[in-house]
């Protein structure tokens, strides 16, 4: 794939069927000004649409995550469109494919906002996630108020959200903030690792299993089953018989292989 961000700020490579995308502003720790947040929306639109890309993982340069906005373009008086809220906002779009964020350092404010899009956390020990903005009273725009509760529910996001706590890496793991923790300097190489076992998967049950998931929260139970049986039938039709065919045969068995 040949994909331009059109900044030096952000830079998307291809590894096989993994796209990845760091955010390069370390002077900043990778906080993201306008520029370098459509930079993002841009890429990851770019991504969810080749066919050749079947993860991405999201990460940021020089030891950190994402410090959030650019509070120094902010105090110019640029302004900043809701990250989430607006349809071209970096944290607005649902993805077909699964992105798997490497979280090291500060994933703080609109960095924290940024993680929490993402499908998955891969995090060092010495991650901190926090609401940092809280102290120069730059309200939540990214979608925090929302995933964060419902991620590791109601009462410890609020602490988040009201106190400007850092959480570490392993109190993430153990909130459910995080999903992988490793030592330092490890986040983006157990990124990619896992994005391309993901990758190995047949694709059709795993993304259509993906969005059952993040679509259901509204739904009623019957309603959520029938949407889950209808996202389903596409991979019953092309994968469950040719994968089940694999198993009999004895793929992936007693520690075998079944991925294709």
């Amino acid at each position: 794939m040949s994909f331009e961000t059109g900044t030096s700020k952000l830079l998307f490579e291809q590894d096989g069927p993994v796209a990845i995308i760091t955010i390069n502003r370390p002077e900043v720790r990778n906080a993201l000004d306008n520029e370098t947040a459509d930079a993002l929306t841009r890429a990851l639109r770019a991504f969810d649409q080749d066919d050749a890309l079947r993860c991405c993982v999201l990460t940021g340069a020089g030891g950190f995550f994402c410090a959030g906005a650019d509070l120094k373009a902010l105090a110019t008086g640029q302004e900043y469109r809701a990250w989430a809220g607006d349809p071209d906002g970096p944290c607005h779009d649902t993805l077909s494919k699964p992105v798997i964020a490497a979280v090291a350092g500060f994933a703080c404010a609109g960095g924290l906002g940024v993680a929490l899009r993402c499908d998955l956390r891969v995090a060092e020990e010495t991650a901190r996630f926090a609401v940092l903005s809280r102290r120069w009273g730059v309200p939540m725009s990214d979608g925090t108020t929302v995933r964060l509760p419902r991620l590791i529910g109601a009462g410890r996001a609020m602490d988040m959200l009201l106190t400007a706590r850092k959480v570490s890496g392993t109190e993430a793991l153990a909130i459910g903030l995080a999903d992988r923790l490793v030592p330092k300097g490890q986040a983006l190489m157990k990124a990619i690792e896992l994005a391309h076992e993901i990758a190995a998967f047949p694709q059709i049950a795993m993304r259509s299993d993906r969005l059952s998931a993040i679509k259901q929260w509204d739904l009623s139970l019957p309603d959520a089953f029938q949407q889950e049986l209808e996202l389903a039938a596409e991979a019953r039709r092309e994968e469950a018989q040719p994968g089940a065919e694999r198993f009999a045969a004895g793929d992936g068995r007693h520690g075998g292989k079944a991925n294709t």
